[in-house]
Order: C-alpha cells, then structure tokens, then sequence
C-alpha cells in the first residue's frame, strides 16, 4: 500500500499533535503552506481560540521569493505574538519537513523576539 504524498502529510501531523499542544501561557505556532501562499497561527488549543494570525496574503508583507516571504510572515507572526502578550510558543510543523518556507518562517519569527 502507497500513500499519496497529503495522506503521508496528514500522518505525520497526526503524530505531532499527539505530543504538541499549546496552552495560553505558551501557544501553539502553527504552520500550512499552500503552493502559493504560508499561513501561520498561534493557537490556545485549551481554549480553542486562535490568538494571532499572519499570512503572506496581508499588505505589510513584500513580495519576493517563495522563501524570503515566509521569513516575513514569521516576523509579522512574531510582531502580533508579542503584541498580544506572548514571547514562548511551541511550533508545529504541520507535518511539512522543517526546511525551506517552514524553516525560514522559524528563523523570522525567531529574530523578531519569540522563543521556541
């Protein structure tokens, strides 16, 4: 039996939500990347409320490379994280390998003040 390459996705992030959680102390930084665009949010998973959200789709971000435009949504994610009172999250992957627009939005978000 062969997964396909979402199926394969949805497995591993599966088995990362089963040992990543965030609380409202320290958050959950989640990441989904579409073709075109990178989405990230912070999530209370006890609360279930979406604390701050950032895309590649606001105004504040530029245009560039695939690669340069998530590490300017790590640090607009960053911005409004601390913003709202949070400086430590831990960071969920999606399922997605940690390299490339996962990885740069990591590093921005990093630079811009959050700890993870």
């Amino acid at each position: 039996m062969s997964l396909t390459k979402s199926d394969r996705r949805q497995r591993i992030r599966f088995r990362i939500r089963k040992i990543v959680s965030g609380t409202a102390a320290k958050p959950r930084l989640s990441v989904f990347r579409s073709n075109k665009e990178i989405y990230a949010q912070l999530i209370d998973d006890v609360n279930g409320v979406t604390l701050a959200a950032a895309s590649s789709r606001e105004k504040g971000v530029n245009k560039g490379t695939n690669v340069e435009v998530a590490g300017a949504v790590g640090k607009l994610i960053a911005e409004k994280a601390l913003k709202a009172g949070v400086d430590t999250v831990t960071f969920d992957r999606g399922g997605y390998l940690y390299h490339g627009r996962i990885k740069s939005l990591a590093e921005g978000a990093r630079e811009a003040g959050l700890k993870f």
